[in-house]
């Protein structure tokens, strides 16, 4: 079976132009700190507050580049902290997600919708998923062997695009489970 590059992606937001300059300023725009994995996303030097009615998350993370629409990536431990709703969803699904409030050095924004916990998901480009065996919105398994937590996750959704470089993604409540800590490979199981 095929191996994969597993990544744990912690709690983070996606803003908008909008957003940016509501949170940080006029004018302002994201900072590059360094380069994700996947091309042309990158973590930025801004942080900014989430606040939910139980409590808040300071010093989270920013990637971009800026989106078309607002979007907080939580793990449900952290869901459970700020006392908001993150619907286990993809990545821009966020239509009747959870709501929450993102503070900034120059403004808040009050979110309706946007929250979720981000559905574990492999990244290919169409040859990595070839070479694979898989297809684009696939479903499969992935088996994780860790000293003591060897994890197999299920419900592990196939995203394939020539924007995209090989890597599951996980969050960090799936990754503390499997103890997938620096570099961590899994095997695809159909």
């Amino acid at each position: 079976m095929a191996k994969v590059l597993v990544e744990t992606s912690a709690r983070h937001v996606h803003l908008t132009d909008a957003d940016i300059e509501t949170l940080f300023g006029k004018g302002a725009a994201l900072t590059e700190k360094k380069p994700l994995s996947q091309p042309g996303q990158f973590a930025c030097e801004e942080r900014v507050t989430l606040v939910g009615p139980k409590k808040s998350i300071p010093n989270v993370i920013i990637l971009g580049p800026a989106r078309k629409a607002t979007q907080v990536e939580v793990s449900l431990t952290d869901a459970r902290t700020l006392g908001v709703t993150a619907p286990v969803r993809e990545s821009g699904d966020i239509a009747g997600s959870g709501a929450c409030k993102i503070v900034g050095p120059a403004g808040e924004v009050e979110i309706a919708e946007g929250v979720i916990a981000a559905k574990r998901h492999i990244h290919f480009t169409p040859e990595e998923a070839a070479a694979a065996g898989v297809e684009d919105k696939e479903i499969v398994s992935v088996k994780i062997d860790s000293d003591g937590r060897s994890t197999t996750f299920g419900d592990v959704v196939v995203r394939v695009s020539p924007k995209f470089s090989a890597a599951m993604h996980i969050d960090t409540d799936e990754s503390n489970a499997a103890m997938a800590f620096g570099e961590c490979y899994g095997e695809i199981i159909k």
